[in-house]
């Protein structure tokens, strides 16, 4: 098993704090993702998870044996983990085979022992029909199973995972998030995941962790982040939305220089934003929650991609059936119902702006 406590954990370079308080437990066979834009801190909290940063300050226990502290610091040699980076860093002299094997040779395993442990866990990576071929001859999803492998071979309890899958091509990387959650759920280690890409955190994860700017901004499932973000910062970058700046006043919220307005029963008064994802928007001729101009559309094969100019020239994104393609012209007034939007107290800042990856 590999449960892992982190307790009160900051680090800094220098003057600069990347990570602040850092609270979290990571439960048995969990698949968790830090997930946030560059710079945010999620990378440095792998990597002191994996011995290779010491925290400037707090605590990190793995299985209830403390591995980092003021007093105590545990070499990543000696914490029983896989890692898996970016860049595959596979050798490109070894075979399939060789490469997978490394860890066990370094450590003296017998032979036979590697060899019964490699060819077990080339069967998991689908490799087996691989093993004498050098990475040259191996597609970029196949080098990224052999660092896949390699860092399993040992049978480490917890597995790190820092942005594995960035340097392959789109249907690499689909492919690639379902086999790496299969393994996990086969092996039943513990994973944590580093990503600034909220699909492979959405379809891989049972805990999503959000950071920004050193602060952990929301923890929940996949479902949770998605239908319920805790703040502008992750309703911007979990999925598709627009904010509307609007005021809240006696139960009503009126669009900004509209004067169409909303129903609202929640706490937030004065100046506010809304937020409504563009697939849960439905578009109709008559009536409405609110009334726009059809500005664009795209005929996406699946969907309908278009966006409707409301009165004071916001853009709202669209994502509608794919026969309302040939229903709504551009230029036709156009409502605009929605099973639900989330209120946000405005701040004076646009969200996506702040998010760089």
């Amino acid at each position: 098993m590999s449960t892992i406590k982190i307790d009160k954990v900051r680090k800094c370079f220098g003057s600069v704090e990347v990570l602040k308080e850092f609270n979290q437990v990571f439960e048995d066979k969990e698949f968790i993702t830090l997930l946030g834009p560059s710079g945010c801190g999620k990378t440095t909290m792998l990597r002191m998870l994996a011995g290779f940063e010491k925290p400037t300050s707090g605590t990190i226990s793995i299985d209830d044996k403390v591995v980092s502290s003021d007093k105590v610091f545990i070499p990543p040699e000696k914490r029983d983990i896989g890692m898996v980076f970016q860049s595959y860093a596979v050798w490109p002299h070894m075979t399939v085979f060789d490469n997978i094997a490394y860890p066990l040779k370094i450590k003296k395993v017998p032979k036979d022992v590697i060899k019964q442990k490699v060819d077990a866990i080339m069967e998991v990576v689908h490799l087996s029909q691989y093993a004498d071929r050098i990475p040259s001859q191996l597609s970029g999803g196949q080098q990224q199973r052999v660092a896949l492998g390699r860092a399993l071979v040992a049978e480490p309890n917890l597995l790190l995972l820092d942005e594995p899958l960035s340097n392959l091509d789109a249907k690499l990387r689909e492919n690639m998030r379902f086999e790496i959650k299969a393994i996990q759920k086969k092996l039943g280690i513990t994973v944590v995941y580093v990503t600034h890409d909220q699909i492979e955190a959405m379809t891989m994860s049972d805990k999503v962790i959000v950071i920004n700017d050193g602060v952990i901004q929301q923890v929940g499932n996949p479902m949770e982040i998605y239908r319920n973000p805790a703040n502008q910062f992750v309703a911007a970058f979990v999925g598709k939305i627009d904010f509307i700046h609007a005021t809240s006043e006696n139960g009503k919220i009126t669009i900004k220089d509209t004067d169409q307005t909303l129903d609202y029963d929640g706490e937030l008064t004065g100046d506010v934003v809304v937020a409504i994802r563009p697939e849960s928007i439905h578009l109709c001729r008559e009536g409405g929650k609110l009334r726009g101009v059809m500005d664009n559309k795209t005929f996406m094969g699946d969907v309908n991609d278009c966006y409707v100019r409301l009165p004071n020239g916001k853009g709202v994104r669209v994502i509608a059936p794919p026969e309302t393609y040939d229903i709504y012209e551009i230029g036709e007034e156009i409502g605009l119902d929605f099973d639900t939007f989330h209120v946000y107290e405005d701040d004076g800042t646009d969200a996506a702006t702040k998010i760089v990856t």
